[in-house]
């Protein structure tokens, strides 16, 4: 799997891929050196990034996964947002890789389970789950292995 980012402030690449033709190139050169499959994101969910609007998202993702597929490759779409997973999802991506877990935007379960998309639901520590003063690190409650595995549980049950 090979990841491709067009945000701007890209935790793992820091942006060099936000130019539409930089993201096709970087793509096509990670199909060339062995990834069969791609994950595309148009928005940062590094801790503490700001959301960019619905139609920036789609801007950056939409013509890439096009192009992609046009060239045979297996895409995944990084998104929290329904609408521009329904919009990959009909422009050919094959999966969508659901950071919130289907939470951030209610009608994602919804939209997955119309297309008959296999669907990744993430653990996602929601902002408010941050504790004031502990360096924006999550509250766990204590247990983080039991948080995890239980908020993971529910999203499945959620999904299915």
């Amino acid at each position: 799997m090979g990841i491709v980012n067009v945000t701007e402030d890209s935790f793992s690449d820091g942006g060099r891929h936000l130019a539409p033709e930089a993201a096709l190139a970087h793509a096509r050169r990670l199909v060339s050196e062995g990834a069969d499959l791609l994950d595309v994101g148009g928005e940062s969910t590094r801790p503490g990034a700001i959301r960019v609007d619905r139609t920036d998202e789609a801007g950056r993702v939409i013509p890439l996964v096009r192009a992609l597929v046009e060239d045979e490759v297996t895409v995944s779409v990084d998104t929290m947002r329904a609408s521009v997973a329904a919009e990959a999802l009909d422009s050919g991506a094959a999966l969508i890789n659901d950071v919130s877990g289907g939470l951030a935007d209610p009608a994602m379960l919804e939209v997955v389970a119309d297309h008959g998309c296999p669907v990744v639901l993430m653990h996602w520590v929601s902002p408010d789950q941050y504790r004031a003063g502990a360096g924006g690190r999550a509250d766990y409650g204590g247990d983080v292995v039991t948080s995890v595995r239980d908020h993971l549980a529910r999203r499945a049950d959620a999904a299915v």
